[in-house]
């Protein structure tokens, strides 16, 4: 049995930040479960798709964000518990529904989470969805360990069922791939299948019901709001080395890991001030009694928080509409940055800046300083494609076909370091799916030949719509579909594409050719990208076509095919480079620049340990100095 099904309440583990809340959503009698992996919340689908079933819980990796939610959400107002979660920019593509989610709301627990992005880890921004929260007007947690994330899940499905809405379960980067120790709750089973009670007046949001259920979530803002005062998990917390001395009392307002720097630094340094903080837990409807009268009792308040204003903002309105006079420091005074990740060093920097400029000055003890000249520089590690992956061969096909003279729009995917030299592909990205909507636009103002890359997972999730878009409107460009057969980038999930579903199952594979060929595509072709003269000619060939045209690279995924050599006990076929037949001329290292290959002086090599013998550098070597190693050979 897997650790995180076991049923032994008490029980102390320790585990991911995700797989905390992977349990925790097991203990609270998830019936339905459904996502699209995207980091840093990536973990939870791939714990889900192992035990779910064995879990009695039904779990999805759905074709987008959008989806997962309205599926979950529809699970919910039928009146199960339900899950879905997804990365932050995936609550964008949710937001439509989302948001009205909050006009009908539901009748069984529904949680979403959505893992936000400080510093950009794995994202294209960095966006707050706190801010999504006050939008909606729905109730939100941020929980700031592991353990406190499995004792936060049951409490947000306790408020969801009270208040009838769902609640927004907010975590980021370090919540989710921090290990820490969780004790076992107990399970509640999974809900059997119910009776759906008709209740179109409230389910079904024509404008004249809409508007009667944007009255009844007003009504209910001031109710949650009155849970936010009492939560368990708002509460002032004195560190451990609390100064009760100090003449001047400070207040720091924090959330999620924020608390965790504020505690490390204020349980090792002494401050020469009286310090509490007050750690919110339940951020969304703000407490505004527990935060006035936290302030009232303070000389100076700070808030600490990563990403936006949003704690600073609401304690500054709601003193300045209170009159409580209570000077009120953070980012928008320029001691705390709005961007990229907290640590310790910028907390206890940010609380001497606040200090210092109502003239209180910390003398912060000196911390030992690693004497280092900068001679020896750090060796450059840029983010790279794997050895053998099949985008590397079509990258390298397709410049020898276009000679470099095009426009790259590009996708969120592996592929997407494909900008990075030496083949230096990619012009244009927004987000998931906008490359062939990019390509529309470009092909209607630019004079070169506009080439758009999109990955098979990709393509289910966001990539139809524009498709469907090009054809009707005769866009001219290329859009190349490089399926690897699986969704790389975020732990190799299914997708559509796929014989296999969510709970492990066999499933329909949807085909991507014919998709295309169905949408009014008249060019598709399906080449292997691993054959450099065949994709060549493929791209020459479409972008020779007037009109959109598609070309789908099809080779799966280099970790994929290792994988299942291992299984099957086979080995693969290591390459190697003939030295009397090389040139010297680094095609190699410098133009196609897979990672296997090395230089010793001006000597070509290959890194057995490296190889994934996908042998299209038997393609690339204009001199045929690359082979595979003879047989008895090393």
């Amino acid at each position: 049995m897997h650790p995180l099904l076991e049923d032994k309440p008490g029980k102390k583990i320790l585990v991911l930040g995700n797989e905390a809340i992977t349990r925790a959503a097991i203990e609270a009698g998830v019936t339905v479960a459904a996502t699209y992996p995207g980091t840093p919340s990536s973990e939870i689908g791939n714990t889900l798709h192992k035990i779910a079933k064995e879990a009695g819980m039904y779990f999805e990796f759905s074709t987008n964000e959008k989806v997962a939610f309205e599926t979950a959400a529809a699970a919910a107002v039928a009146g199960v518990r339900a899950f879905s979660f997804m990365k932050h920019v995936g609550l964008n593509v949710a937001a439509d529904a989302f948001m009205t989610l909050a006009y009908t709301g539901v009748r069984g627990g529904f949680v979403i989470l959505t893992a936000d992005d400080p510093g950009c880890h794995s994202s294209q921004n960095e966006q707050d969805n706190r801010y999504f929260a006050k939008m909606s007007g729905v109730p939100m947690v941020e929980p700031s360990s592991p353990e406190e994330a499995r004792k936060m899940m049951h409490y947000a499905y306790e408020i969801s069922e009270k208040f009838e809405e769902p609640v927004l379960f907010r975590t980021t980067t370090r919540m989710n791939h921090v290990r820490g120790v969780i004790e076992l709750g107990e399970i509640r089973p999974p809900s059997e299948r119910v009776h759906f009670e008709k209740d179109p007046g409230r389910f079904v949001t024509i404008p004249s019901n809409a508007r009667k259920r944007h009255l009844v979530l007003l009504d209910l803002i001031p109710r949650m709001r009155d849970e936010a005062e009492v939560s368990p998990f708002n509460r002032v917390v004195v560190p451990e080395k609390m100064n009760t001395t100090g003449d001047i009392r400070l207040g720091l307002i924090t959330s999620g890991v924020s608390f965790n720097y504020v505690m490390e630094v204020l349980n090792n340094i002494d401050l020469g001030v009286q310090v509490r903080v007050l750690k919110l837990g339940m951020t969304a409807p703000l407490p505004e009694d527990l935060i006035s009268e936290f302030c009232l009792e303070n000389d100076l308040v700070l808030t600490i928080e990563e990403g936006e204003a949003y704690l600073e903002e609401f304690t500054k309105t709601i003193l300045k509409e209170r009159n409580i006079p209570t000077q009120v420091l953070g980012k928008r005074d320029g001691h705390f940055p709005i961007p990229n990740e907290y640590n310790p060093d910028i907390v206890l920097k940010g609380i001497t800046s606040a200090l210092d400029s109502i003239g209180r000055k910390v003398d912060v003890p000196e911390t030992e300083k690693v004497d280092w000249d900068g001679s020896i520089p750090e060796p450059p590690r840029p983010p790279v494609l794997c050895p053998g992956c099949p985008h590397r061969g079509t990258y390298f096909a397709l410049k020898r076909a276009t000679k470099g003279k095009a426009v790259y729009p590009t996708d969120i995917g592996c592929y997407t370091l494909g900008i990075m030299p030496p083949q230096s592909v990619g012009d244009v990205l927004i987000c998931m799916g906008s490359s062939a909507g990019s390509a529309g636009g470009l092909s209607r103002v630019v004079d070169e030949p506009v080439i758009a890359f999109m990955g098979d997972s990709t393509f289910f999730h966001t990539g139809i719509p524009p498709l469907v878009n090009a054809v009707h409107n005769g866009h001219d460009f290329v859009l190349n579909i490089m399926d690897n057969s699986t969704t790389a980038m975020t732990g190799h999930q299914p997708h559509p594409g796929l014989p296999i579903d969510g709970l492990g199952d066999p499933a329909i594979a949807i085909s991507i050719e014919k998709v295309c060929k169905g949408l009014g595509v008249q060019f598709v072709k399906t080449v292997n990208p691993l054959n450099i003269k065949e994709t060549q000619k493929a791209f020459e060939e479409a972008m020779a076509f007037k009109g959109t045209s598609v070309v789908i690279t099809k080779s799966p995924c280099a970790l994929l095919l290792d994988r299942n050599l291992r299984k099957a006990g086979k080995k693969r076929v290591k390459y190697t480079v003939d030295q009397e037949k090389c040139r010297k001329c680094d095609v190699c290292t410098k133009t196609f620049a897979c990672p296997a290959f090395y230089k010793i002086g001006d000597d070509h090599y290959i890194d057995p340990d490296q190889c994934f013998s996908c042998g299209v550098c038997e393609q690339v070597c204009p001199f045929g100095a690359m082979g595979p190693i003879p047989e008895g050979g090393e």
